[in-house]
């Protein structure tokens, strides 16, 4: 029970070291971003800000078995993708993987959610609905790559 306690402890502290993404707000950077091609469809991936708890665990964010960003508190970035089959993965102590269709032209958010496993916190992909993502994604910070 003790080493449990110490996990858990430790990994608060880590949550609150770490801290939150830092860069331009989307209101910032909204109307610099790209037109998207009419042959592509766009994924946005972001995580809102949640204090403390799973914020330090912050990991890759697989589109397709590539890497295309990392799963920060507080922070978005896209990716344009052919339109077919996709699946996100993220990993912690375990895969966490999602599988969604992308049509040409479409725009998909992928919500990057913390829940408690066994004994840490995991990151996990769900699909946003526009609505939440609209919501949730205009005060996160860009980190993503530069944009021209």
């Amino acid at each position: 029970m003790k080493q449990l306690m110490k996990l858990v402890a430790i990994g608060m502290l880590a949550g609150v070291v770490s801290g939150c993404a830092t860069g331009p707000k989307y209101s910032e950077v909204k109307n610099t971003i790209p037109k998207l091609s009419s042959d592509n469809g766009r994924i946005y991936f972001y995580r809102p800000t949640n204090m403390g708890f799973g914020s330090g665990i912050q990991p890759s964010v697989n589109l397709d078995g590539k890497v295309v960003g990392e799963s920060k508190p507080g922070g978005f970035f896209f990716v344009d993708a052919a339109p077919g089959n996709h699946e996100v993965a993220l990993s912690t102590e375990v895969e966490k993987k999602l599988t969604f269709t992308l049509d040409k032209g479409q725009e998909r958010c992928v919500r990057m959610a913390v829940g408690l496993g066994v004994v840490v916190y995991r990151v996990y992909p769900e699909l946003a609905d526009p609505q939440q993502c609209q919501s949730e994604i205009k005060d996160l910070s860009y980190i993503g790559a530069a944009m021209k």
